[in-house]
C-alpha cells in the first residue's frame, strides 16, 4: 500500500434492537408502519505501513449498561487484537462527542485528538447541558475531552483538514454542530466514512433525519453533500455510522475462530488480512 492507499478497518463493537420510531425524527409523518430496527455501533481504524489513525472510540461499558446497549467486544480488547499500541502517540479523529463515539478516549494517554473547533466549542457551552442535547453524551467523557484540550492534546480545525495524503476530514454539522466525516483513498476506491452524518443508508436515500439533531437544515445539507460526493466519485464506498448491514458490504478481516473479533470486523483496501 502506498501513502495514498490505506486500509479502513471497521469494528462492530455493540448493538441494540430499537424501533424505527425511536431512531427517525418525527417518524409518524412518513406514514410507515413502526417495526424493529437494528442499531449497530462501530469504530474505525485507518492504516498503512507507516501510519495508523483511529476514528472514534466507541462507547464505554458503563454507558452501555445504563443505556441498555449490548457490548459485543470490549474496544480495548479489539484494539489489542488488531495490533494497536494503546500507549503510542496516535492520531484519533473524533467525528463528534456523543457517548458512543468518545467512550474510550481515556485508553490513549499519548494520543492527539483531532476534532472540529465548532464541536469542541459547543460542548463547552451552557446550551450543551440541556436535556434534549445532553442525553446523547456522558458528561464525564465530555469533561475529559475538554481537559485534553486544556492539556494541549487536542488539534482543532474548521471546514476541512487534510490530515495526510489520502485522508481528509470534512466538517458537516447537522447531527451536532461540528459533526465530521472522512474521505480515505484505498485500493478499492474512495471510502466516505460518514460516521453520523449518515447513520443508516435509508436515512440518506429517503432523507429521513435521525432523532438527534442540533441543526435540521444543516442535516439536510449534509445529505446533499454526501450524495454529491458519492456521485462525483463513481465506485466510492459509503460507511454509515450505525447501519446493521455495514459488515456485509466490506471484506471480512481474517481472525481466528476463537478471537473475540470473529464475525465483528471487516476491512476495505487491505485484502481482508491482518
Amino acid at each position: 500500500m502506498t501513502s495514498e492507499q490505506y486500509e479502513v478497518v471497521v469494528v462492530r463493537h455493540g448493538t441494540r434492537l430499537a424501533r424505527r420510531s425511536e431512531v427517525f425524527l418525527n417518524f409518524g409523518i412518513y406514514g410507515d408502519a413502526d417495526r424493529a430496527h437494528t442499531v449497530d455501533y462501530f469504530f474505525w481504524i485507518i492504516r498503512d505501513e507507516e501510519r495508523t489513525v483511529l476514528v472514534d472510540t466507541g462507547f464505554a461499558a458503563g454507558a452501555a449498561a445504563r443505556r441498555g446497549r449490548t457490548v459485543l467486544v470490549d474496544p480495548a480488547t479489539a484494539y489489542r487484537e488488531l495490533g494497536i499500541d494503546l500507549d503510542a502517540p496516535l492520531d484519533i479523529v473524533v467525528t463528534h462527542a456523543h457517548y458512543d463515539h468518545i467512550g474510550n478516549l481515556g485508553l490513549f494517554a499519548n494520543a492527539t485528538i483531532i476534532v472540529a473547533e465548532a464541536e469542541l466549542n459547543f460542548w463547552a457551552s451552557e446550551v450543551s447541558t440541556r436535556p434534549q442535547i445532553a442525553h446523547f453524551t456522558e458528561r464525564d467523557e465530555v469533561d475529559a475531552l475538554l481537559r485534553m484540550r486544556d492539556e494541549g492534546r487536542v488539534r482543532t480545525f474548521s471546514g476541512s483538514l487534510q490530515l495526510a495524503s489520502g485522508i481528509e476530514i470534512i466538517e458537516v454539522g447537522g447531527h451536532t454542530p461540528g459533526q465530521s466525516m472522512l474521505t480515505v483513498e484505498t485500493s478499492a476506491g474512495m471510502v466516505l466514512l460518514a460516521s453520523d452524518a449518515v447513520h443508516f443508508r435509508e436515512e440518506l436515500e429517503r432523507e429521513m433525519p435521525f432523532v438527534s439533531v442540533t441543526d435540521l437544515v444543516g442535516m439536510y445539507k449534509g445529505f446533499a453533500l454526501v450524495k454529491r460526493m458519492l456521485s462525483g466519485r463513481p465506485g466510492s464506498i459509503l460507511l454509515p455510522g450505525h447501519d446493521g448491514d455495514v459488515l456485509g458490504t466490506v471484506s471480512a478481516l481474517e481472525v481466528g475462530a476463537s478471537s473475540p473479533l470473529h464475525g465483528l470486523v471487516g476491512s476495505i483496501g487491505g485484502g481482508g488480512r491482518r
